[in-house]
């Protein structure tokens, strides 16, 4: 709550001094910000006053700016720079942060990069570049800290003096053979509060379990949680290290996993740039009114059906749209949890019967309990039993299918490899819009005229 405070005053204190004080005040104001509260303003305004506040950014921070910026609105950054400040934002940057960042540039661009590098260096980034992004191996630093079993703490204690420099944020050292293969763990807790004639093998830690380089970064991103680590090591498929993860970069993952999630509900996507040009915005936003138009069509062509019912009992036709968002919300609840289960790995092959058994009891109850008030409030209003019936059953129906189709439609999603947080809520809305008009008008027809 402060940082959102924080925020909305440096934005107001920004636009005030862009309309009217001078750029000397500008820059003193952003160039007081830290990079991330920098990028979080540069996403709330539009493109023109973008590109003004970043010309004022220090340019040694520009890189670490730039890191922080969601996809697109980089990309509209960085048309607007020359290739020579590219590559100079990139200077300085930590490795995992320069493979985030030169995986968006242009091939040509990216080579420029490289070759600003030293060799340790470009060497330790094309192995990067070469992991999936949302992997463990995409997500990890290769800068790490390593030494050998056998030596002592004092020996560790004054490698690292000779280093100067370690890795940002580290907490631990690890502890490997002489084929690079990871043996173990040592904190810095222990290194600097133990006897320094220790070897380190009386020291280390055994218990860490290493992260394969392959493993997906949302699944890294539970590990780091359920064991409240702030580093973790990750080795290749013959347990060599090749690099560490620590928690700054969890918790971005944790982040746009978190963002991803909640806009992909509405068909958009995390990296999209909120002031984009309206033709941009709307052409995206159009793939998914197209879909969801398409659905209602086939929802309307089950009404269609029954339109000389609906002619005879018009009572029906205003009760339809109850029984469809009764379903609706059921539907909804399921595939609430069981998208937010899958995320977090609780949803598996040997649950999923339970699960299965347990959601149908949940739509049954729910759909008996509802029918009788939904029949009840019908009987008040309408002044007949007959129709009270009806939406009572279709509503005990739909409320049943909804639980079914809440459960079933992201495992089948995902099955699919479709992404159930973005399609789930259109499908779901279908099935209990389908189900609900035909089990109520089909009811209907059959009891009532």
């Amino acid at each position: 709550m402060a940082t959102h405070v924080r925020h909305e005053s440096d934005l107001g204190r920004l636009r005030e001094a862009l309309e009217s004080g001078t750029r000397q005040q500008v820059a003193a104001l952003v160039r007081s910000l830290h990079p991330a509260e920098i990028a979080n303003m540069l996403e709330s305004m539009p493109p023109p006053e973008r590109a003004l506040v970043f010309d004022l950014v220090d340019e040694q921070d520009e890189g670490d700016v730039l890191v922080e910026l969601n996809d697109e609105v980089r990309a509209t950054i960085l048309a607007g720079m020359d290739d020579e400040e590219v590559v100079a934002a990139a200077e300085g940057m930590d490795l995992d942060d320069l493979a985030d960042f030169v995986a968006d540039l242009p091939e040509a661009l990216t080579q420029r990069v490289l070759r600003s590098l030293s060799d340790q260096d470009k060497e330790r980034l094309e192995t990067v570049l070469t992991y999936p992004e949302d992997s463990a191996g995409g997500l990890m630093d290769p800068n790490t800290i390593s030494v050998r079993p056998d030596v002592s703490l004092e020996v560790v204690l004054r490698y690292l003096r000779i280093l100067g420099e370690i890795p940002d944020r580290t907490d631990a050292i690890f502890v490997v053979d002489r084929y690079d293969r990871l043996l173990g763990t040592l904190y810095m807790a222990r290194l600097v509060s133990r006897d320094p004639h220790d070897a380190v093998s009386q020291v280390m830690d055994r218990s860490l379990e290493p992260i394969p380089f392959d493993q997906p970064a949302s699944e890294v991103a539970r590990y780091f949680s359920d064991r409240d680590l702030l580093s973790a090591p990750v080795v290749d498929a013959d347990g060599r290290l090749i690099g560490q993860i620590t928690i700054d970069d969890v918790v971005d993952v944790i982040e746009e996993q978190a963002e991803h999630d909640f806009l992909s509900m509405a068909g958009l996507d995390e990296d999209d740039d909120m002031f984009a040009p309206v033709v941009a915005s709307a052409r995206r936003r159009a793939v998914w009114l197209a879909v969801n138009l398409a659905t209602a069509f086939l929802a309307a062509a089950v009404v269609g059906l029954f339109e000389a019912t609906l002619e005879k009992v018009v009572v029906l036709a205003v009760l339809m749209p109850v029984v469809a968002s009764m379903g609706g919300i059921a539907g909804s609840q399921t595939l609430t949890l069981m998208i937010r289960g899958l995320a977090l790995g609780r949803v598996q092959d040997s649950n999923a019967r339970w699960l299965l058994i347990k959601e149908t009891a949940v739509g049954i109850l729910n759909g008996l309990a509802w029918a009788v008030v939904v029949a009840g409030v019908t009987v008040l209003f309408f002044g007949t039993w007959e129709v009270g019936l009806v939406i009572a059953a279709a509503i005990a129906i739909n409320l049943l299918v909804a639980a079914l189709a809440g459960f079933g439609v992201p495992l089948v999603l995902k099955k699919l490899n479709i992404d159930p947080a973005l399609a789930g809520s259109v499908v779901l809305t279908t099935i209990t819009d389908v189900v609900g008009f035909m089990a109520f008008l089909g009811l209907g027809a059959l009891f009532l005229t």
